[in-house]
């Protein structure tokens, strides 16, 4: 993508409207019947999209600038590895053999929609349930690193970020220096962290894996928005499920 297309891509993105998704669905033979709620997304705008005749689907339009196209469809891949293995993750829906579509200066995909609530983390059956797929997850994300998405270390999870911070000015005069000393003695736990669990190994993981990803439908859950996918240690897929004190 070069630089013009991507600043077109950008403005047009900061100001999707309703008729840029429902043209984008209709380009793909989707046959909305009108209806479109907007869903709670950090980076991407994510729409549920009512069909004449069927359930809903799910539309993501990807930011630009922040996946490349083959990172895209790593994810893609590997969802779709995940669900073929009976994991109830979302994938999503393949229009002719393509799952990343593009309409316009727009990047999106297509899929399923599946209503549910929040887990309840009290819930100690749940949990184990969640902790079985979780384990399964890694369990196949062993088998091969991720080639197009980052992987979840200091440099550049930590210090990249704080140098950032730094270097662009987002810190107060008067609080850098704070800052930085604050910055430099989390940094060193997590240095020490890390190697007290030397040699801990790197697998695909979802990456964002918490409660709001999570959705509960009487006996039925399924692992939603895995656009965070990345290479990284186990722990990062379970630890935004520790609540309480520690033998909680």
């Amino acid at each position: 993508m070069d630089e013009v297309e991507s600043e077109e891509s950008t403005l047009a993105f900061a100001s999707l409207e309703p008729n840029d998704v429902l043209g984008a669905l209709d380009a793909l033979d989707f046959d909305c019947d009108g209806r479109l709620l907007a869903l709670n997304s950090y980076e991407n705008r994510v729409y549920q999209v009512g069909i004449n005749g069927g359930p809903p689907v799910v539309a993501k339009f990807y930011r630009p600038g922040r996946w490349s196209d083959e990172a895209i469809l790593e994810e893609h891949a590997f969802s779709a590895e995940l669900s073929a293995r009976d994991i109830p993750v979302v994938p999503p829906i393949a229009v002719g053999d393509k799952t990343l579509h593009r309409h316009g200066p727009f990047r999106l995909s297509v899929s399923p929609c599946h209503p549910g609530r929040a887990p309840e983390l009290d819930n100690s059956d749940l949990l184990e349930q969640l902790g079985r797929l979780v384990a399964r997850i890694h369990l196949h994300g062993e088998a091969k690193p991720f080639q197009h998405r980052p992987t979840l270390d200091v440099e550049s999870f930590g210090e990249a970020s704080v140098d950032y911070l730094l270097d662009h000015q987002f810190i107060p005069p008067e609080l850098e220096e704070v800052y930085e000393g604050l910055a430099e003695h989390l940094l060193d736990a997590v240095d020490a962290s890390f190697d007290r669990c030397s040699g801990c190994r790197t697998i695909r993981l979802h990456g964002d894996f918490h409660p709001g990803n999570v959705l509960v439908q009487g006996e039925q859950l399924h692992i939603v928005d895995l656009d965070d996918m990345r290479n990284g240690p186990a722990v990062q897929d379970l630890w935004m499920f520790l609540s309480g004190n520690r033998d909680e």
